[in-house]
């Protein structure tokens, strides 16, 4: 049967294969978790990484400092007979590949291939290029983006897999459509392309960005890729019209290589279509695999409930018919596992009675991770006078992001001023087994990018699964899944550039004038909001929804036929 093949240079499936940094690699994951739970025939491609992305350490000051995520892949997956060859700078670089079985609800499977070079046949940085994800200099990204892009088509025609739809995920799988283009013109060589040759390459070929800011989509000096590459491969891909400037864009190739382009939530594809005025850009926001982040408290709940939610999340619609009572019973037992957790890794005692604020994802700066403090005195005045307050902070800087670094010391210092009128704890080696708790187990999920800069996000759709509402800047997916009271509640308004004064002003009027006294206050008033995150965002904000869209939009040739 003919298949998409997902292509990813970060994968999360397994909170021991430290084979994500983040948002793009748990997508991938849940993407491919949800194509197995509808059947979809999907296979995922993606590099190994044997030593991870980072191992995160913080000292009391909240200095990061980074170690290895060594690992051992034979504990999670079986090696694969056929290896390829493919050519780096002149020489030939051996690639295998290990397969990772996905299976869904109904049986249904998904193989995802992880792409090795740790070969003895490969010179020792040949062997490395398959180590560290985000890790090296421009030289070696390229060398990965080479493997992941040239090397994995190569693989699936190895492994007999039948690939009728290419999807990538970001710009660095782009390459793929240079393997594509060479096999397409045959011995006539990239120069005798045409342009049905190249429509023939986009028939096949989906593209999806993430990124809502210029600096953030990779770029390789062209001398660096015809190093790479070969003359002739870099002097077709400047022919190609994907080099301006004398730079190879990688979401350059694969939008002109690609059908159909989506961006990750309505708000996204606006601005991407203003960045890349070329190509029409559709919306296919982002979701989550509902399983995977629904804590068992509340599974247990579903289970009891809204029996066939897990092959089909919009029974989650329904949660409306559950009794509140039985939805704060199910927030509490997750909130003292979490609490529990809180406790094992840091041996501080939080309250459980105490309005639980949560914040966790990568640190960087312009997700504005100390915002919450900027001004601490209201802060103190609001959990003395309203209602205590604790927080809990995780998240990963990358090794090179000194502004993220930073960020994490700021709030490090916050929480030391504010001393035990409102706790704040920072949980380090923040991982999917931690996030499935956080979102869960908190009160209030707060999040506070810099407008234009969250493509979308996805662990407010993560907590919305569990009856945790968001407050939130609104932008990405939020600005969809947002309902003033209901769902949760917006920090500023919906200009598209942040007001950060405006926005400091409203994120201390809503707690405290409108979020803690609704916690605090007698009746089910918060057990209500609770109800509409699930029976409203839950129900669409899942990744179920979002393959169902692709495969409606972007896989048209996958459907089968109607009678």
């Amino acid at each position: 049967m003919p298949k998409i093949a997902y292509f990813s240079m970060e994968v999360a499936l397994d909170p021991q294969m430290p084979t994500y940094s983040g948002g793009l690699g748990v997508l991938a994951g849940d993407t491919l978790k949800s194509a197995a739970d509808l059947g979809v025939p999907m296979v995922g491609v993606t590099l190994l990484h044997r030593k991870g992305y980072v191992r995160q350490q913080i000292d009391p000051a909240g200095n990061q400092a980074e170690r290895e995520a060594v690992w051992s892949p034979e504990a999670f997956m079986e090696p694969q007979a056929p290896s390829v060859e493919i050519t780096i700078e002149g020489r030939p670089v051996r690639v295998k590949a290990w397969r990772y079985t996905v299976r869904g609800v109904r049986g249904h499977t998904v193989p995802v291939y992880f792409l090795d070079t740790a070969l003895p046949e490969n010179t020792a940085w040949d062997q490395s290029l398959t180590d560290r994800l985000y890790g090296g200099d421009s030289w070696y990204r390229l060398g990965q983006e080479i493997v992941l892009g040239i090397g994995g088509v190569a693989m699936l025609q190895a492994l007999g897999e039948d690939v009728a739809v290419y999807h990538m995920n970001e710009g660095h799988s782009a390459l793929l459509t240079l393997a594509l283009l060479e096999r397409q013109v045959g011995t006539r060589g990239l120069f005798g392309a045409t342009d049905e040759d190249r429509d023939a390459v986009r028939a096949r070929c989906v593209f999806t960005t993430h990124t809502p800011v210029p600096a953030g989509h990779d770029q390789f000096p062209v001398d660096l890729v015809r190093r790479a590459l070969g003359a002739e491969r870099a002097d077709g891909l400047h022919a190609g019209g994907c080099c301006p400037e004398g730079v190879l864009n990688m979401t350059f190739l694969g939008m002109f290589h690609s059908r159909y382009i989506n961006g990750v939530s309505h708000h996204h594809s606006e601005i991407s279509r203003d960045m890349f005025p070329r190509y029409a850009i559709a919306a296919v926001t982002n979701g989550v695999h509902a399983a995977t982040w629904t804590s068992p408290p509340f599974q247990r709940l579903y289970d009891r409930h809204l029996t066939p939610w897990r092959r089909d999340n919009h029974y989650l619609r329904y949660a409306v018919s559950i009794p509140l009572e039985e939805i704060e019973d199910a927030h509490r037992q997750a909130k003292l596992d979490l609490l529990a957790e809180v406790e094992r890794r840091t041996r501080r005692r939080l309250d459980p009675a105490a309005m639980t604020v949560g914040f966790a994802r990568r640190m960087t700066p312009y997700k504005r991770p100390a915002l919450l403090f900027a001004d601490l005195e209201r802060l103190k005045r609001i959990a003395r006078d309203v209602g205590p307050i604790q927080v809990i902070y995780a998240g990963k800087a990358h090794p090179r992001d000194e502004g993220g670094k930073e960020e994490i010391r700021r709030v490090f210092r916050a929480a030391q001023a504010l001393g035990r009128t409102v706790l704040v704890v920072f949980l380090e080696e923040y991982d999917v087994a931690l996030a499935g708790r956080l979102v869960a187990g908190v009160d209030l999920w707060l999040n506070t990018p810099q407008k234009p800069l969250e493509a979308s996000g996805t662990s407010g759709m993560k907590a919305a699964l569990n009856g945790v509402p968001s407050l939130s800047v609104l932008d990405g997916w939020w600005a969809e899944g947002h309902v003033e009271g209901v769902t949760g509640w917006a920090i500023g308004g919906p200009e598209r550039e942040s007001d950060l004064d405006r926005e400091v002003i409203d994120l201390y009027h809503k707690l405290e004038h409108v979020i803690v006294p609704l916690f605090f206050a007698p009746g089910n008033g918060y057990a209500a909001v609770r109800r509409w995150c699930v029976a409203l965002n839950g129900s669409f904000f899942n990744a179920q929804r979002m393959v169902e869209q692709y495969m409606e939009n972007a896989y048209p040739t996958m459907r089968e036929p109607t009678a």
